[in-house]
């Protein structure tokens, strides 16, 4: 089995082995994998933190061995606090990282840091103040940056800056955590699923105080939650459909 790390500042994880394919997420600095099966230009690999598959370039990434990785996998996640920051390379050279980027692999790397970390898990109560960091966000699907995130990336980096895992998409993370009755039992920082006509999940917020809710759509925004579902306070009308609320903390 081989393993990797990504040692730049965001790098695209595709549906399939083109740059043509679809973006299904992205890494961020310092997140760490398996690889699974490696081509000419293209790996597929397996997240260590949310056991997530896709294919990334082979020029995006640094081979790393057995036990650097399982090293990694045992430590406590230290996690870039600020929206834009720099690690400095081995050769001095400036290379930024974003909010949420892995700092566990700096002495792999080989890489000097001296910014802001947070580490270890915070209180419930932390959950929207960070989720306030990606207000006005842009959508990006497959995104997992404060310069573009999705629905689900968006409360997976929430909860993991607090010491949380979730899994990526919303229909995983809809299978997390313990199911409330109503809203009213609900506090800030749980989860709440949205379906299609299908049946299917398809969305994911964090609920706030007061029956409001902070989820993507077009960006990272504020709207009413009800018990039919979002009522967006621009448009004047629901834009999604509630099926569930979760407890995961």
């Amino acid at each position: 089995m081989l393993y990797g790390i990504c040692h730049l500042s965001i790098v695209p994880l595709r549906f399939d082995s083109s740059d043509k394919s679809e973006l299904v997420s992205q890494l961020l600095y310092g997140d760490f994998f398996k690889i699974l099966e490696r081509q000419k230009k293209w790996s597929k690999i397996r997240l260590a933190f949310d056991s997530y598959e896709g294919w990334i370039d082979n020029k995006q990434y640094k081979e790393i061995e057995e036990n650097q990785y399982k090293e990694l996998n045992n430590s406590t996640p230290k996690l870039a606090i600020d929206l834009v920051e720099f690690i400095e390379d081995e050769n001095q050279q400036l290379k930024p990282i974003l909010l949420g980027s892995s700092l566990n692999g700096l002495s792999i790397l080989n890489h000097y840091h001296d910014g802001n970390i947070i580490e270890g898990k915070n209180p419930k109560s932390n959950i929207i103040q960070t989720a306030f960091l990606y207000l006005n966000c842009p959508h990006l699907w497959g995104g997992k940056s404060p310069f573009g995130i999705d629905c689900s990336g968006f409360t997976q980096m929430v909860y993991k800056l607090n010491g949380y895992n979730l899994l990526r998409d919303a229909h995983q993370q809809a299978t997390q955590g313990e199911a409330l009755s109503f809203i009213e039992e609900s506090e800030p920082g749980d989860l709440a699923f949205f379906d299609n006509n299908e049946g299917q999940i398809v969305h994911v917020g964090l609920i706030m105080q007061d029956n409001y809710i902070i989820h993507v759509h077009g960006k990272v925004r504020i709207d009413r939650l009800d018990h039919s579902g979002i009522y967006n306070v621009d448009l004047k009308m629901h834009t999604h459909k509630l099926r569930v609320i979760k407890k995961v903390i």
